[in-house]
């Protein structure tokens, strides 16, 4: 039987969370550098763990049903986060940001990410206690998201921010070389921004755009504000050093939106049932909840969350696979024998 989270556990979480990514914010300032694929690999090994522990603890102190919601919730945001990856990997690109300085800015975007989606969260939660037909509102644009997601490529969306970094070059004075990290330098004796003010603003565009995904779904699977700033804090952990540990992979996994695409439409149809189920809207059903409406469980959605990605990543590492032996054939000048 489950059992509401103690005040205390809630309250001591949130305090460790944020040691936590101090520790981490401080470590990537004081030492800049490219982590190696190993470093970068115990380093994810080491949030995914931290994350599960937590999934445990919760299991003994909330009960079987919390456990689950911050698995999926996790687990939700961890997919979300990684496609917010292959964004900063063009940004990164397109803006030839240094190597050796990538982990502090990936740093800086995952705090924005962070204040984000914890500003999202209390206006999402707010809003469902006031106006419970919102999940409506969250089920239709989680499926609109989704059709976008598996439609529209990451290079379609660099028109606005095109747009937007013209604009900013007409108004404020940059240069065009870095130095180092510093959002400011001086040239000539004035102090004038260097490109990395462009990456932030860029990056940040990004993290509300995600937040804006992020949230409605989350919530579709849990409506404790709790669960879902964990789960929040735990997917974007670690994902600094993700980022390098995957390297160049990350633009192959191309099938990878598509399982994000299926589990934004999922949650997207839970919801409607969802609000379906405790529907109050006058104009369905007469104002009575909607009893045909299935109401999908945590461990359903847990199911579907985790078959999505699996499949989703070992049908891109296939296809990455099958594209390295065509190229190594042909590179070898080889031909088709039929």
């Amino acid at each position: 039987m489950d059992v509401e989270l103690p005040l205390a556990f809630e309250i001591g979480s949130y305090a460790v969370l944020i040691l936590i990514i101090i520790a981490d914010l401080v470590h990537a300032y004081r030492r800049p550098h490219i982590p190696s694929t190993k470093e970068s690999g115990l380093w994810v090994a080491f949030y995914v763990g931290l994350a599960l522990v937590f999934a445990v603890i919760m299991f003994f102190v909330g009960g079987a049903e919390h456990a689950g919601q911050f698995v999926a919730g996790w687990l939700t945001e961890y997919s979300l986060s990684i496609d917010n990856l292959f964004v900063f990997v063009i940004i990164m690109a397109r803006f030839s940001v240094p190597r050796k300085y990538q982990q502090e800015v990936l740093m800086v975007g995952i705090i924005l990410a962070l204040i984000f989606r914890g500003i999202f969260i209390v206006a999402g939660a707010a809003i469902i206690e006031q106006f419970s037909a919102v999940f409506y509102l969250f089920g239709l644009f989680l499926i609109y998201t989704a059709i976008n997601q598996a439609f529209t490529s990451h290079e379609d969306e660099e028109e606005t921010e095109n747009r937007l970094i013209a604009f900013l070059r007409k108004r404020i004075a940059i240069t065009d070389e870095y130095d180092g990290a510093k959002v400011r330098t001086v040239v000539d004796g004035k102090k004038i921004f260097t490109p990395i003010l462009i990456v932030f603003i860029a990056i940040g565009t990004t993290d509300i755009v995600f937040a804006l995904d992020s949230i409605p779904a989350i919530f579709g699977i849990t409506q404790s504000p709790f669960i879902v700033f964990a789960a929040n804090i735990f997917a974007l952990m670690g994902l600094r050093q993700l980022y390098f540990l995957l390297g160049d992979l990350i633009d192959k996994l191309v099938y990878l939106k598509y399982g994000i695409a299926f589990i934004l439409a999922f949650i997207g149809v839970k919801l409607f049932f969802h609000a379906l189920h405790e529907n109050e809207l006058p104009f369905i059903n007469g104002g009575e909840h909607v009893d045909w409406a299935p109401e999908i469980n945590t461990w359903t959605s847990l199911a579907v969350i985790i078959a999505s990605m699996a499949i989703a990543t070992i049908a891109s590492l296939l296809k990455i696979r099958r594209d390295d032996r065509r190229a190594s054939v042909e590179s070898g000048g080889g031909t088709d024998a039929r």
